[in-house]
């Protein structure tokens, strides 16, 4: 398919104010920059309760913000890990699209504002992610949640941290995990897959903004194939939670998003993989001047539900 027009639209818009490509910014430009994507979303939905406090990490302690729905508990729970590159991107980044998933889903949205590179380099972020996701397990009852439905989530980085959080959840013998929303998550470091090649310029997300990003976040470091920064090169994916994984057609990470698909699915995992025609990358932030991307958000909430429902 062409260009989504809304994309097209978006794009036109976004290179008529002269917005520089990321990896051209200084990261408080980026994070600046970043800030202005909500300003793209559809109005806030109004949620039972949104609540932010802050809960013990490893390394002090971590800012989350519950989204609860209007109605009577126990119910079950998403904890969500937010984009950006593990760079830019908060919790006020995602308020909506949580605020979404919570009433569209009728589950409590957690909501993890996890340590940012380059201040924090990997694994810090990860930590961060899996200590929030053993916490909430731990603290059901306080929150109102069964903790037998228990779902992690999150786009981009986020949906990478949320691929890592069920490895190393089953690796470590806990919490459970029921389910895993993958949004055109980051799971490789490949500059070769044929998505990379087409749409690594033009498409907001590049080739050479992947490589700042991942710059930033790997700092000094080098993980190998350690699957809990590289998802994909896990060499053992059997054991995982059912997943719903999408994509977007002019997105440079679509390839590694669908090949992490089909290796769960070969591995055992139950997965509904889909591909958003003529989106690009990041467009669960710019739902405002991209509806038709609200597709993914109705089926993912249409795999989620399901799996966390009390008859689940």
């Amino acid at each position: 398919m062409p260009l989504h027009p809304e994309a097209k639209t978006l794009l036109d818009a976004l290179a008529e104010q002269g917005m520089p490509p990321i990896e051209c910014m200084t990261v408080p430009q980026a994070r600046q920059a970043c800030a202005a994507f909500v300003d793209l979303q559809p109005p806030p939905e109004e949620v039972g309760t949104v609540s932010d406090r802050a809960i013990p990490g490893p390394a002090g302690d971590i800012p989350v913000r519950i989204y609860t729905p209007h109605g009577e508990g126990p119910r079950g729970v998403l904890v969500y890990f937010h984009g950006g590159g593990w760079v830019i991107g908060d919790i006020e980044t995602v308020d909506r699209p949580c605020r979404q998933f919570a009433n569209a889903a009728d589950v409590t949205v957690v909501s993890v504002d996890y340590r940012l590179a380059p201040e924090h380099v990997q694994p810090a972020a990860f930590d961060d992610c899996y200590a929030a996701t053993a916490w909430v397990a731990e603290h059901a009852e306080e929150l109102g949640v069964d903790a037998s439905r228990l779902a992690v989530g999150g786009d981009s980085a986020g949906g990478h941290h949320a691929a890592a959080v069920c490895l190393a959840a089953r690796d470590r013998g806990g919490p459970a995990i029921a389910f895993q929303m993958l949004l055109y998550p980051v799971v490789d470091f490949d500059w070769t897959s044929p998505s990379i090649t087409d749409n690594g310029e033009g498409y907001l997300l590049g080739r050479a903004t992947m490589q700042w990003f991942w710059a930033h976040y790997l700092g000094a470091t080098d993980p190998a194939d350690d699957p809990y920064t590289f998802p994909l090169r896990a060499t053992d994916l059997s054991g995982l939670p059912p997943a719903f994984v999408g994509t977007a057609e002019f997105d440079p990470l679509r390839d590694e998003g669908e090949a992490f698909a089909r290796k769960l699915e070969a591995a055992g995992a139950t997965v509904k993989a889909t591909r958003y025609d003529g989106m690009i990358h990041g467009f669960l932030w710019t739902l405002g001047a991209t509806p038709s991307g609200g597709r993914m958000v109705d089926d993912a909430v249409a795999a989620l539900r399901p799996a966390l429902s009390a008859t689940a």
